[in-house]
C-alpha cells in the first residue's frame, strides 16, 4: 500500500470517528497546576485521549534525559499503570522515581524495532485501562501518529511519544508534521540559584512548539518534583549576574 493511500485511509478513519462522536471517550485534561502553563493550553492542561510529543533540546537533544523526566512527571500524575515502550533499556528508574513515577506503576515493553514500539503503543492505548502510554521513538511518521492518536481518542488514554535520537542529525525529523495534539521541547538550564552556596532545584526551558487550537509559548520552570509537579521558580531572593554582582529581584 502506498504512503499516500495509507494517509488517505487514516484521515478517513479519523473523520468517521469524529462523526460517530460517541465512540471516542472524552477524558478532559491533566492540568500542570501552574497557571502560566495551563492558561495557554486549550482546556487548561494536557488533553487525555490524545497523543503528545516530547523531545530534548540543547545539550540534551540526543540523550533526551530532560524529556524523559518530563514524560515521567506527567505520567506520574495520572491514575493507573503506565506502559513504557522502548528499544534501548537505559532508563534509570531512581531518576524517574525522583520525578514522581514509582517503578511499581511501570510496565516496560522492550522491542527490537521501532515498528514494534509503535505497535505496542497502539495496543496499549487501545486497552483503555492505563494511566498513560509512553513510547521512545526516533521517527514518528504521519500515518503512525494518526493511528496512535485515533487509539488514544477511542480509549481516553494519554499518549506520550518521547523522541530520542542516536545522532544529532536525526533531530531534524522533529520538524516533520505529525498528528500529535501538542509538541514540547525540554532543555536543561542551570539549577535554581539559592541564597546560600549550593545546588538548587533543577530547571528546564519548556517550549510548547505546537498546540492544536492553541498558541506556542515557552517557560522557565523548576523540574518535576517527587510528585511529578513543575513550578515557576521564585525570584524573590538575591541572585548574582554573570559578573558576580548581587541583584535583588524582589
Amino acid at each position: 500500500m502506498s504512503a499516500a493511500r495509507e494517509i488517505a485511509i487514516a484521515e478517513l478513519r479519523e473523520r468517521i470517528s469524529s462523526i460517530e462522536g460517541g465512540v471516542a471517550k472524552k477524558g478532559g485534561c491533566l492540568p500542570f497546576g501552574v497557571p502560566e502553563i495551563d492558561a495557554v493550553l486549550p482546556g487548561g492542561g494536557l488533553a487525555y485521549g490524545a497523543l503528545h510529543e516530547f523531545a530534548g533540546g540543547g545539550s540534551g537533544t540526543v540523550d533526551g534525559a530532560a524529556a524523559a523526566l518530563f514524560a515521567a512527571g506527567v505520567a506520574a500524575r495520572t491514575k493507573g499503570k503506565i506502559v513504557w515502550c522502548l528499544t534501548r533499556p537505559d532508563l534509570f528508574m531512581p531518576a524517574l522515581a525522583q520525578a514522581g513515577l514509582h517503578p511499581d506503576r511501570v510496565i516496560f515493553v522492550e522491542a527490537g524495532r521501532e515498528e514494534d514500539v509503535l505497535a505496542s503503543m497502539e495496543e496499549a492505548l487501545s486497552y483503555g485501562r492505563l494511566g498513560a502510554v509512553v513510547g521512545e521513538l526516533v521517527r514518528l511518521p504521519m500515518v503512525s501518529s494518526r493511528r496512535l492518536q485515533l487509539a488514544a481518542e477511542k480509549s481516553g488514554t494519554l499518549g506520550i511519544a518521547v523522541r530520542r535520537w542516536r545522532r544529532q542529525t536525526e533531530a531534524n525529523d522533529f520538524g516533520q508534521p505529525t498528528a500529535s495534539v501538542t509538541r514540547w521541547r525540554v532543555s536543561a538550564l542551570p539549577s535554581e540559584p539559592l541564597p546560600v552556596p549550593g545546588v538548587g532545584r533543577a530547571r528546564w526551558l519548556l517550549e510548547l512548539m505546537r498546540s492544536r487550537a492553541g498558541e506556542c509559548a515557552e517557560f522557565e520552570v523548576g523540574a518535576c518534583d517527587d510528585k511529578g509537579r513543575l513550578d515557576i521558580p521564585s525570584r524573590s531572593f538575591d541572585r548574582q549576574d554573570k559578573a558576580g554582582r548581587s541583584i535583588n529581584s524582589a
